[in-house]
């Protein structure tokens, strides 16, 4: 759950002549990633591709430009894979020519029905100045302009000068001036003065309501065109689309096969290649290669436990990583690669994610009708694009933010910004969780959390609680991040050096954190007294400058420099969390203002016309409040995962673990 696949290295060789059957064996096995060979070995080359590729890419490339052009949707699931041999022998290939030659056939009647459609709109213009088009651009000794003037009242006198060596036409603000070539500069330069603006002719002949008429016919034409070619590609889409997306997986998976040969080492009789494959898979991935290679090993992989210090100490190149998460968890995986792919042997905080990111999300928002909306939302995500990978995650991981958020709404008694802890049957059930459930007097009196009960009315009576209990959720989940650090550098460099990087940190958030809770709380405690708390952040800015200097590198100028620094950083970190509040409160007061100027308003007029305007004043708070309640807790909850907690101990720079052949998602079993 917390960790990836274990990996362990595979290493195959044997005759050159049986690379493309131990590359097809890979592929079917599904489970080996081959490392890329440098060819930096005299004598050892890389290989070359199958000679069959050629004809695979080629076919490949249409496919996939069938499947852009059709956008192709799948949702009868995965084609047996020898329905799909069956397909491309007999000429799938043909089909896919024929819709993409309809495709393109539309394409270009779209291009020239947009040219044509600025050729009419210019015609459309210039057309009531009843002049041929001939004249306006064929005649060589002549100089045509044609403009559109603002100032149509200032153009005779403009051209009160020039009026014996031109001939003007006006129509509406549309001016035609014709003249020799000898006076097109002066024509220009008043045509400038009146802040005229060209107008490019096209060419033609014939008179322009003739060329206008039989631009428009043909824009008609290519119109009927371009839908009968619609209706074909949707046709063929709905038919074929299905078998278009398993003939493209499967071209996919083939071109990497006979195209893996650049990943391996050849000499002019032999092949070998090194690969990384799941440690449960070894022997049957060992069972199966021994048929087509004359050696096989595989050697676990061993964490380096030392700095790199010296020559003999170069840390091994870690294995890719493949993500071990129950099916609850897999869509938050997406999350957990915003901000990279964990590092081999280095925890995996995607089920974290999928438990903090809804919940922190939820506490933001916390309404019990902007949660149902949420909820509409990710079902129609569902229902419209569910079948495929983006849909299903977006519409999973919204479902969850969609649960906290009425979850959070119901502990808040709050709806669409109404208080509803007095509305009819609600008013029975807050009064029982009112009196039932309490924070227990202990926690209640250490923590200074007297008012959290049931409903919690962070904008009332509870916004002293609210803060609070966003700091120390803040602290919880900062504690959980340094923790789950000390444990990545424990098990990658030993305990001395988790201790120093990880646990200096630790020291001085709990010391920070009780020293500042018991000045707020006791009243005879000074800020800078010297006690058991200060002490301890004191020993830990201590422990981090030996970390900063001998660990990570700093030196003791820059350990002693940086160590004091990074410490407010923490509490930058930590008070952060405060956004929670912030962010919570404000969608609240959006919301209560919306009711206030709109719903109560509208309830309490007798006019018609004032009813009307507060019902969609109310209404449109409430899209605008819905639309900053997607958008702004998703950011805020982000950036407390991605920059406050993932900081503290993620590594970002595993490489995704990536069989040869792919994943099947179109095309399931092997001929």
């Amino acid at each position: 759950m917390f960790e990836t696949v274990e990996m362990v290295r595979l290493i195959a060789a044997g005759s050159r002549s049986d690379l493309d059957d131990a590359l097809r064996v890979c592929a079917d096995l599904g489970v080996v990633h081959i490392e890329e060979h440098s060819a930096d070995t005299e004598g050892v080359g890389i290989g070359s591709p199958n000679p069959d590729a050629d004809g695979v890419t080629s076919l490949l490339a249409r496919t996939r430009a069938a499947v852009a052009a059709l956008k192709s949707v799948n949702r009868e699931g995965p084609l047996n894979q020898a329905a799909v041999v069956k397909a491309l022998s007999n000429n799938f290939e043909n089909d896919v020519d024929a819709i993409l030659k309809v495709v393109d056939d539309s394409r270009e009647s779209e291009a020239e029905v947009n040219r044509l459609e600025e050729k009419v709109a210019i015609l459309s213009m210039i057309a009531p100045l009843g002049l041929p088009l001939d004249l306006l651009t064929s005649i060589e000794s002549v100089e045509v302009y044609i403009a559109e003037c603002a100032r149509v009242n200032k153009v005779k006198t403009v051209f009160a000068e020039l009026k014996d060596a031109i001939e003007m036409r006006i129509s509406g603000n549309i001016i035609a001036i014709a003249c020799e070539s000898g006076r097109s500069a002066e024509v220009q330069m008043a045509l400038g003065e009146l802040g005229s603006k060209p107008i490019q002719v096209p060419t033609g002949k014939g008179s322009t309501e003739d060329v206008l008429r039989d631009a428009k016919k043909r824009i008609s034409e290519l119109t009927t065109s371009i839908e009968s070619n619609g209706k074909k590609a949707t046709d063929w889409s709905e038919k074929h689309g299905r078998l278009l997306l398993a003939v493209n997986e499967h071209l996919e998976r083939e071109e990497e096969i006979l195209t893996g040969h650049v990943k391996c080492a050849v000499t002019s009789h032999a092949y070998a290649f090194e690969a990384w494959v799941p440690r449960k898979d070894a022997e049957e991935t060992i069972a199966s290669l021994k048929n087509v290679s004359s050696h096989v090993s595989i050697r676990k992989y061993v964490e380096s436990h030392g700095y790199g210090h010296d020559d003999e100490d170069i840390p091994e190149a870690k294995p890719p990583v493949e993500f071990k998460n129950p099916a609850l968890a897999k869509p938050f995986q997406s999350l957990t690669e915003l901000v990279g792919r964990p590092a081999y042997s280095t925890t995996d905080p995607t089920f974290m994610m999928m438990v903090t990111f809804p919940i922190f999300y939820g506490m933001m928002l916390g309404d019990v009708g902007y949660g149902l909306v949420l909820l509409a939302l990710a079902l129609t995500l569902r229902l419209k694009i569910g079948h495929t990978p983006f849909g299903a995650t977006a519409s999973t991981i919204l479902t969850w933010m969609a649960a906290w958020t009425m979850i959070w709404g119901v502990l808040y008694a709050e709806a669409f910004g109404f208080i509803i802890d007095e509305w009819g049957p609600m008013a029975g059930f807050y009064h029982w969780t009112h009196d039932s459930f309490h924070v227990p007097a202990f926690f209640a009196e250490t923590l200074n959390m007297n008012h959290t009960y049931i409903p919690f009315h962070r904008v009332g009576g509870a916004l002293v609680d609210y803060v609070l209990l966003s700091i120390y959720l803040g602290a919880t989940h900062l504690v959980l991040g340094f923790s789950i650090g000390f444990i990545n550098v424990f098990r990658a460099h030993g305990f001395a050096a988790a201790f120093f990087e990880k646990g200096s940190w630790l020291m001085i958030l709990f010391g920070g954190f009780g020293h500042i809770f018991r000045y707020m709380t006791d009243t005879s405690y000074g800020l800078f007294d010297l006690t058991g708390w200060s002490i301890t952040i004191l020993l830990g800015i201590a422990c981090l400058i030996v970390g900063l200097a001998v660990f990570e590198k700093f030196g003791w100028v820059g350990g002693l420099i940086m160590g004091p620094i990074e410490t407010f950083g923490l509490l930058a970190n930590t008070l952060s969390y405060l956004r929670i509040m912030a962010v919570g409160v404000a969608g609240v007061k959006i919301a209560e203002l919306g009711n206030e100027l709109g719903y109560h308003t509208m309830v309490t007029t007798g006019s018609p016309f004032v009813m009307a305007a507060a019902f969609v004043l109310w209404v449109s708070v409430h899209v605008f409040a819905i639309l900053l309640g997607i958008l702004s807790p998703s950011i805020h909850a982000a950036r407390l995962h991605f920059v406050e907690w993932m900081s503290k101990f993620h590594d970002g720079s595993g490489a995704a673990f990536s069989p040869l052949g792919g994943r099947p998602l179109h095309v399931e079993g092997h001929i």
